[in-house]
């Protein structure tokens, strides 16, 4: 079994952008992350959240969506421009990356009423659910310094990790093809 550990380069600083030093360059700095990996069981959790229909009538639970695939994604925060980008090509590419059957979450430190608000105004499809604490976050190695850093996990109908982006790129072709090969294989 891999170790559960892995040392990422990642950005520290905003939800969407790095911090700059005087000279103009981006600052990187490094964290461990930790998280299930590939063949691992999912944490399970049950987390409030929301639809551009407004919140849900019960709290979302992993436990329940036993039998389907699911794909979470942790995200920095609502209406910021990385995450407006993710979750309209969520919204416009989603029949073709998901599929029928497949539960879509994101997860960010943001309000069940910001949820709400920020999936009206995009027209997002799917749920949206608010972990203010972080402590989902922490279980999936998506924990920032205040805020998610940007994380992609499919689960199989199994419960156990089928993929894992720890760095998933919003702006980025080849994550979204990767994303939808993981979903068809987890299918």
């Amino acid at each position: 079994m891999k170790a559960p550990y892995a040392l990422l380069a990642l950005f520290a600083g905003t939800a969407c952008h790095p911090p700059v030093a005087p000279s103009g360059q981006p600052q990187p700095a490094a964290y461990v992350v930790s998280g299930p990996e590939e063949g691992m069981r999912a944490p399970a959790f049950t987390l409030e959240g929301a639809t551009r229909d407004g919140p849900l009538s019960a709290p979302f639970d992993l436990a329940l969506q036993r039998g389907r695939v699911t794909v979470i994604a942790f995200y920095p925060k609502d209406f910021t421009s990385g995450c407006t980008a993710e979750f309209q090509t969520f919204r416009d590419r989603g029949a073709t990356l998901f599929g029928e059957g497949v539960t879509v979450v994101g997860i960010s430190i943001d309000s069940v009423d910001s949820h709400v608000r920020f999936a009206q105004s995009i027209g997002h499809p799917y749920i949206l659910l608010a972990d203010m604490d972080q402590r989902v976050a922490k279980l999936y190695g998506s924990a920032g310094d205040g805020y998610d850093r940007r994380t992609v996990y499919v689960i199989g109908k199994d419960g156990k990790v089928a993929f894992r982006n720890l760095r998933f790129g919003a702006l980025d072709p080849k994550a979204y093809e990767d994303l939808q090969n993981a979903v068809a294989a987890a299918r």
